[in-house]
């Protein structure tokens, strides 16, 4: 029997494809995973505020809808976990502001940063980088480390350093 002879390029594109549709998917379910938080973050707050900036005193709204979603889909439901739904949807109040590019893991980082300025530039430099959840966790902990430039470092209220210069 003849052995049948591809080409090196047609297996590479093959594999390109296959790649590229694999990581197409994972950003997709991240992204329809974020769009839930949103909603379940939107939902809390419709209930448990009514509009208001802050929930009536005794308000255990997220605690019991915590205990009957754990109870059925798992601790992702933790009241924790749902009050950083609440705090997703109140940072971002319109849907159609929450990227796409940053899962979970990065809003949840992101959305404690009081400042919007600097949240918003994270959030630019984390798509125009492709920082993943742990990169932009490192970046967050240690800005001096990461940013050099004076300008960017006056713009987010961080002192310049000579030894931010060097590294």
């Amino acid at each position: 029997m003849a052995k049948e002879v591809i080409s090196t390029k047609l297996v590479q594109d093959a594999k390109q494809i296959i790649e590229t549709a694999r990581e197409n998917a994972v950003r997709s379910v991240d992204f329809c995973r974020v769009q839930m938080y949103w909603k379940l973050g939107k939902r809390i707050f419709e209930e448990e505020q009514h509009g208001r900036k802050r929930a009536d005193y005794g308000a255990y709204i997220v605690k019991s809808l915590a205990e009957k979603l754990e109870a059925e889909y798992g601790s992702g439901f933790s009241k924790r976990q749902l009050e950083f739904c609440r705090q997703f949807f109140i940072t971002y109040p319109i849907a159609n502001t929450v990227c796409s590019q940053l899962n979970w893991s990065q809003y949840r980082m992101l959305i404690q940063i009081p400042d919007l300025d600097k949240r918003e530039y994270y959030e630019l430099e984390a798509v125009n980088n492709s920082w993943n959840g742990r990169e932009l966790e490192r970046i967050l902990e240690a800005p001096q480390e990461v940013i050099k430039d004076p300008m960017i470092l006056e713009f987010l209220g961080l002192e310049s350093s000579p030894a931010f210069l060097c590294m």
